[in-house]
């Protein structure tokens, strides 16, 4: 029997209350569908990999765009879904909360609020961020408390050094109310087991920057859910790339790296 989207916002919570879990980000209800068939116990969006789906580059959509998306995506699977929400698709904290409420309406078990300035460059300063997230955090409290609320802070992704710095935004954000912190670009051993330690005992997102971490690694420096962002989006895109590179140059040969279509109507049935 399906699970309600209560069931689905419980299970997501209950992930993050201990050990350490992988959040694939899928990009469409098509490979939602198939991490779901692969065993994970949960998923989130990807902005990046949603907006390349339409021919546009990350943060081109717009805000009805990506609650469609989410609607379908939390239709398409029996798993919890956190929202990849970018920056609340609104300047101001009051269009912050509209937005957010309308996200919630469709079904995710939780969402991320960034720091980035929306429709804008750089980053919004602490203040500002702060009167975003809590304006966030009080849409979802009127509307269903159980939705998780992510913090992120994009400093490390426009400066790498930055970490002091990020680790203090994080533990603002976590005393505001956030239920899950993350701050994309840090990928040191001792800066995530610092930014873990800072941020305690509210779970750390890490974004896998690179193939030379394993889960039981990133486990052990006290990281609590890991995502992959638009990653395997590009994985995808770039498999198309070089067989049609090949197709274009005569050869078929990638087509036998196919998944047979039998076996892709078995797990879409």
């Amino acid at each position: 029997m399906p699970r309600t989207t209560a069931e689905k916002r419980a299970a997501l919570r209950a992930l993050h209350e201990k050990d350490c879990f992988v959040l694939p980000n899928p990009w469409d209800a098509g490979s939602a569908r198939l991490l779901q068939h692969l065993g994970f116990a949960a998923l989130a969006s990807t902005s990046s990999g949603f907006a390349w789906t339409t021919a546009r580059p990350d943060y081109a959509v717009t805000r009805d765009d990506v609650l469609a998306h989410l609607a379908t995506m939390c239709s398409a699977v029996d798993l919890p879904v956190n929202a990849d929400f970018e920056s609340g698709f609104a300047a101001s904290p009051q269009g912050v909360a509209e937005n957010v409420t309308l996200a919630v309406a469709t079904g995710v078990a939780g969402l991320s609020i960034e720091d980035r300035v929306f429709n804008g460059s750089g980053l919004y300063d602490l203040g500002q961020a702060l009167e975003r997230l809590r304006a966030a955090r009080n849409a979802i409290d009127r509307t269903n408390p159980d939705v998780m609320l992510v913090a992120r802070t994009e400093l490390l992704l426009d400066d790498p050094v930055q970490v002091n710095p990020a680790i203090d935004k994080l533990v603002a954000f976590a005393e505001a109310g956030a239920d899950c912190l993350y701050a994309p670009g840090v990928w040191k051993k001792d800066d995530i087991a610092a930014m873990v330690r800072a941020v305690a005992p509210k779970p750390l997102n890490v974004l896998v920057m690179s193939p030379d971490r394993t889960v039981a690694e990133l486990a052990d420096l006290g990281v609590r859910r890991i995502s992959v962002g638009g990653s395997l989006a590009g994985v995808g895109w770039n498999a198309v790339m070089k067989a049609a590179e090949a197709i274009k140059g005569g050869s078929f040969a990638p087509l036998k790296d196919k998944l047979p279509g039998k076996e892709l109507n078995r797990i879409f049935r």
